[in-house]
């Protein structure tokens, strides 16, 4: 231990002081991070007399004073850390605690509801962590409120008493908003609104606010689909300005432009879509060729003719970013006049396309690769089903080029997943509702092969648009061009070696030295189809998984097992789409863009945006799996274990996909512990567990339709 030279006595405050630096460095030089006594402290620092004895004395009052080290017993002291503080944004859990989300942090930070300082759901605080560790994740205390989240929110009317009042709710937290304005008397119990707060929660922890809309009679399909939108910012009519702007926008193809482009019309070509779709963005064309290959093309609507840069149109585009689909309508991107028809690639009709044409031998070699401005004719507007039959009938309109498309598509999925690529996807839900939006049925939706069809050569399109930008790069350049990558990082290895538990203790077999991970994950996706667990390790897959994102770093993508990736084939829907189309236009022309900054902020806001149009599906879907399941009440049902936390036991029900919780303290038989390693909660006496993926009969307790969520209870 290292002696700190020190006079032998202090005479005046800055020697204290003197001598508070010297402890902490004191403690700070100790590697084992042992506690100290006084007379341990004097021996490091060199300190032998009474008056110096009694100077690091009142050092360490200082020090103990600010929060600087701990007394852990009679006469010993402990260092403490210096505090951490972060910034994020809050996201309620339920009324007891809330986690802060912090951009790069492995864990959200655990604070409960005494130490949140009256922030609400996604106000942005600045958080301080506790020292110790008290439970499996950071825990902390909010200091500051930096930045209020003024979206507006959703209330449920409230008339007792002399004001009227609604109850807003912040994922499981409910708050009682107290109503201002002129118009407030005309609502009626029940009624939804939208809500402006205008004064935020003090210690008296009172909220009030103005309504700027009124949706209707809560229950009501149309006033819930409106209030999912109104709740994550989604708006389905667009301003009058922008519909004027694009009035008189030709709906005829010049002969001009026609004599710009590759005309491919008299090719027969074709789109598969779902039976309802009306924003048709990818076609598909097919001829063989003298030499035996096959010539395929990959044909996107150009949506970048019609939406010009910096035009109100484009501006409007960039704010909505991408389309949303609830579960019965879709929140465009793109006016109607547009997405719905100029844009749409529908049948009969000449539309002005972006294209991907390749040739490609038998084995699915790819021997030429061309892109750019083309006009096309489609033929016939496939939905997924009919073209599956008449794929396997081998009969009917354009089945031969059907079927062609169908055998070059098994190849390059072949190929891919001989690669590496990983294929875990999870089932997405349907519903059949009544002539009120009821939900009547919930079903799976059927992946046939023509799914797999389009979604092979849409990947084809998007990963050679990309390689082709990045391999771009000059001989003194260390960047290439600016261009729109979909990115996807290999998976965390701690997170990775979870997963990989939890299924050996399912009984599945994983060999991880007998390849790369893919090989394993290959394995275990054909070992689980049909399964009852099926779903829920697909889905704990994906979550063991980065995040896909835009960046302008051409970078690889993980699971597609691509060197270089981009979106190109939905410029309807995603506005990163409509860059890509921008910039390889002007690539293609010999032009070059160097605006990393500028882009790579457009990157960051598609994936905000990307993560709102997600939440929104979800509610929806959730709103309709809680609406659908309260009709069932005294029906049991037999579900999975998809989910566990310290305090609730998620379960899925297998029939129909409806998830709900069991509260930890709703289990009287025992005291329950979380074993989160395990991924089981386990009793304290009994040692009964129930572990993630356990089968289990459950019942209906209660549902919440404001805050989208089902309460069971186990039964025998």
């Amino acid at each position: 231990m290292p002696v700190f030279e020190m006079p032998p006595s202090a005479k005046n405050k800055k020697d204290v002081l003197d001598y508070t630096t010297l402890i902490l460095k004191t403690f700070q030089k100790d590697p084992s991070g042992t506690h100290k006594s006084l007379h341990q402290l004097c021996t490091s620092l060199g300190v032998k007399d009474k008056s110096g004895k009694e100077q690091v004395k009142k050092a360490l009052s200082d020090l103990l004073h600010n929060g600087k080290i701990k007394k852990i017993s009679k006469g010993r002291y402990l260092c403490l850390k210096e505090p951490t503080y972060l910034i994020g944004r809050v996201d309620y859990v339920r009324t007891e605690y809330a986690y802060i989300v912090v951009p790069d942090q492995q864990k959200d930070i655990l604070v409960f509801h005494k130490n949140l300082l009256s922030a609400l759901d996604k106000d942005l605080v600045k958080v301080r962590l506790f020292s110790e560790e008290r439970r499996k994740r950071p825990e902390g205390v909010v200091v500051e409120i930096i930045e209020r989240n003024t979206t507006p929110v959703i209330g449920r009317i409230l008339l007792s008493g002399d004001q009227p009042k609604a109850t807003i709710e912040q994922k499981r937290a409910s708050y009682v908003v107290l109503l201002q304005g002129d118009h407030i008397a005309l609502l009626k119990e029940n009624d939804k609104v939208v809500i402006a707060l205008t004064s935020f929660p003090g210690e008296n922890n009172q909220l009030t606010g103005r309504v700027v809309k009124h949706l209707g009679q809560a229950g009501i399909h149309e006033v819930e689909m409106q209030a999912i939108m109104a709740e994550f910012g989604l708006k389905d009519v667009f301003p009058v300005n922008i519909l004027e702007s694009i009035k008189h926008t030709p709906t005829a193809i010049s002969a001009q432009e026609i004599a710009k482009r590759l005309d491919l019309r008299p090719i027969p070509t074709f789109t598969i879509d779902p039976e309802d779709a009306k924003d048709l963005d990818d076609a598909l064309s097919y001829q063989k060729l003298a030499n035996g290959h096959h010539q395929v093309g990959i044909h996107i609507a150009d949506v970048s003719h019609y939406v010009l840069p910096d035009s109100l149109l484009d501006i409007e585009a960039y704010t909505r970013n991408t389309s949303v689909y609830l579960i019965d309508r879709c929140v465009p991107m793109l006016p109607e006049l547009l997405s719905n028809g100029l844009c749409s690639l529908l049948p009969q009709k000449d539309r002005l396309t972006f294209s991907a044409i390749f040739e490609v031998d038998d084995r699915g070699k790819i021997h030429n690769k061309w892109f750019g401005e083309t006009v096309i004719y489609s033929n016939k507007k496939f939905s997924y089903q009919e073209a599956q039959a008449t794929i396997d009938a081998q009969k009917g309109d354009l089945y031969h080029a059907l079927s062609q498309l169908h055998k070059l598509a098994k190849r390059f999925r072949a190929k891919r997943f001989k690669k590496g690529a990983i294929n875990f996807e999870t089932r997405e839900l349907a519903f059949e509702l009544d002539s009120h939006g009821k939900p009547l049925q919930v079903v799976t939706k059927v992946r046939t092969d023509t799914h797999k069809l389009i979604e092979e050569f849409m990947l084809l399109a998007n990963q050679n648009v990309a390689s082709y930008v990045a391999k771009m790069k000059q001989k003194n350049e260390k960047v290439g061009p600016t261009f729109i990558y979909r990115t996807h990082d290999n998976p965390d290895p701690d997170k990775l070696n979870e997963f990989f538990l939890f299924v050996k203790q399912l009984g599945y077999k994983i060999d991880l030295n007998a390849g790369p991970i893919s090989k394993a994950m290959h394995h275990l996706e054909q070992a689980i189809q049909g399964t009852k667990e099926e779903n829920i390790i697909r889905s704990l897959a994906i979550r063991s998984m980065a995040k896909a994102l835009y960046t302008t770093k051409p970078n690889p993508h993980f699971a597609l097992a691509f060197a270089h990736y981009s979106h190109f084939t939905s410029p309807i829907r995603r506005y990163s789409d409509l860059l890509v189309h921008r910039l390889l236009k002007q690539y293609l022309k010999g032009e070059r863009i160097y605006d990393v900054d500028t882009y790579e902020k457009k990157c960051q806001y598609a994936i905000e945006r990307e993560s709102i149009a997600a939440n929104a599906e979800r509610a929806s879907i959730k709103y309709k799996q809680v609406e659908f399941i309260q009709n069932f009440k005294d029906k049991i049902f037999e579900g999975i274990i998809s989910g566990i936390t310290e305090w609730n036991i998620y379960i899925e029900i297998i029939s129909n996909a409806c998830e709900g919780m069991v509260r930890l303290s709703d289990l009287t038989d025992d005291d329950y512990i979380f074993e989160e390693k395990n991924f089981q909660v386990i009793g304290k006496h009994s040692k009964k567990c129930y572990r993630l993926g356990d089968v289990l009969k459950v019942k209906v307790k209660s549902c919440d339709l404001d805050r989208r969520y089902i309460n069971f209870t186990l039964q025998p």
